[in-house]
């Protein structure tokens, strides 16, 4: 069982970014979880949601405290120990900063790979919402579902035009980070 932890702010999409993954992964034959948790339900309050993907049925209900990855929608929240918590040893860190994955890195103390995935967005679809192009980075870094799956799990939810535009950002976030950089710790 693959699980992630996805942190974020309220109004990025962490809640539809974790359904979005459970859909993809539902598209594919797996089974999945998505759950959020948060407290103020307000834009810009810290918000984590929960992803579980494996082979076989899921049976566990509680919170992802150890995650195999992490997606971080917004950099400033590594800054609050709480966010890294709990990280397998290996696991891998996704975090939406403009910075350089080094620079990152260096400063969080531990391997991370950066995608300026809010540029992307505005760039792309027109607005800045970072969540599908981290999951299309997390699928590449990964491997544990193609991009096709994501882009299936997102004709659910848009039609014609925004659908082409999520489509090609995909495409653009996969193309920026290493394919299968972390498909050892993923199919461990």
């Amino acid at each position: 069982m693959i699980e992630v932890r996805i942190h974020g702010r309220g109004g990025q999409g962490n809640v539809v970014a974790a359904y979005l993954l459970a859909t993809a992964a539902f598209e594919t034959g797996r089974h999945c979880q998505a759950f959020p948790s948060f407290g103020a339900e307000r834009r810009g309050a810290p918000v984590t949601a929960f992803v579980r993907i494996a082979d076989v049925p899921i049976r566990r209900r509680c919170q992802v405290a150890e995650p195999a990855f992490l997606v971080v929608q917004d950099s400033g929240l590594l800054h609050i120990p709480a966010t890294v918590d709990g990280l397998k040893p290996g696991g891998g860190v996704l975090v939406n900063s403009p910075l350089s994955s080094a620079d990152l890195s260096a400063e969080c103390g531990r391997p991370t790979i950066a995608l300026p995935a809010t540029a992307l967005a505005r760039d792309i679809i027109g607005k800045p919402m970072p969540n599908v192009a981290l999951l299309a980075a997390f699928l590449t870094l990964t491997g544990i579902l193609p991009t096709e799956a994501l882009a299936k799990a997102l004709a659910h939810r848009f039609k014609g035009d925004m659908l082409e535009r999520n489509t090609k950002l995909i495409e653009a976030a996969a193309a920026l980070v290493p394919a299968g950089a972390w498909r050892e710790t993923a199919h461990a």
